[in-house]
């Protein structure tokens, strides 16, 4: 007796695939008499897909529509390409001329600065200009932070690797340093003055979180104007003109809560490289304890919270971002 052979009840997708049916319909339009007939074809294409093709169209429109999902994946990936550690990164002579560059620029920075705190707000716009002048002209050497408030938001969201982002705040501090003793020494040249050095302010009891806050505020804005003005860095001029629009929106801002709000002068600088330029620090107390209390409230307010400050600004560009789908 014959057996029959099972049919296999699953078909080749290529046994489903059809060719396209191709129909050509004539119309015929009425026409008056002594005019000449024409003839349309109109002609319908129906294609289609195999079972194989329209599983891939379906899982592409499933996956596309996942896609808002999946937002912040990657978000705290690292986003520089070199491979630095502390044995390669000394080999590299392009790695210098960075550090110098931070120096040169911070030192720049710093004069500014410091001249800024004698002249007030009378010439912000000169101050702009001179910004976007000294980014302009380091960006070319380095990535440009000179401050440590950005310096430590690229290292915290992962632009810079550490052992770089710790050697550019001490080249900062030097730079800052090295622009003090400039300054200074032109004022102890020039004698009797109408303009005193500039010194921050003591800090009074009450104004603690007062001050910390308006540092930690304008820290923030800094940070976040840097990160976004990355986006334009094939642009240099776009992106020194972002920068110094983001510092001169963090100084009108805290001078103006400071001294017209608060009643408070110089109790801001938005840089802690400057910052520890300007006599922080106590130089008397009523005891050691007293003393190192000072140091330890001077660091908080114009180093650890500014830091603080600059890490939130880059992510919150970075989230800001991310949630918009700004390609990166």
């Amino acid at each position: 007796m014959a057996t029959k052979k099972p049919k296999s009840s699953a078909k080749s997708a290529k046994s489903k695939t059809t060719k396209p049916k191709t129909a050509t319909k004539t119309v015929e339009e009425p026409v008056s008499e002594g005019t000449t007939i024409n003839t349309v074809e109109a002609t319908t294409t129906t294609t289609t897909f195999s079972a194989v093709e329209e599983t891939t169209i379906k899982t592409t429109v499933t996956s596309s529509g996942d896609t808002g999902k999946s937002c912040l994946k990657g978000f705290f990936a690292k986003k520089y390409e070199e491979k630095e550690s502390i044995l390669t990164i000394f080999k590299n002579h392009k790695f210098y001329g960075a550090l110098l560059g931070e120096v040169i620029g911070t030192l720049l920075l710093s004069l500014l600065l410091f001249s800024l705190s004698l002249m007030g707000l009378y010439s912000m716009a000169t101050y702009s200009f001179a910004v976007v002048a000294i980014f302009v002209a380091v960006y070319a050497f380095s990535s440009a932070c000179l401050n440590p408030i950005v310096t430590i938001g690229m290292m915290a969201s992962r632009r810079m690797s550490v052992i770089r982002g710790v050697m550019y705040i001490i080249a900062e501090i030097i730079g800052a340093w090295l622009g003090w003793l400039i300054f200074n020494s032109f004022h102890l040249a020039g004698g009797d003055t109408a303009y005193d050095i500039p010194a921050m302010a003591e800090i009074a009891d009450g104004q603690f979180w007062i001050v910390t806050l308006i540092e930690l505020l304008g820290a923030i804005i800094i940070a976040f104007f840097f990160a976004r003005a990355l986006k334009y860095k094939r642009s240099v001029f776009t992106f020194g003109a972002i920068i110094a629009g983001g510092l001169s929106l963090a100084i009108i801002i805290g001078y103006v809560v400071s001294a017209a709000f608060l009643g408070l002068n110089n109790n801001f600088v938005f840089n802690p490289a400057a910052a520890l330029m300007l006599q922080i620090f106590p130089t008397a107390g009523e005891g050691f304890g007293e003393i190192m209390g000072g140091v330890g409230q001077a660091l908080t307010v114009y180093c650890l919270f500014p830091m603080i400050g600059g890490i939130i600004g880059f992510y919150l560009s970075d989230f800001t971002a991310r949630l918009s789908g700004e390609k990166e």
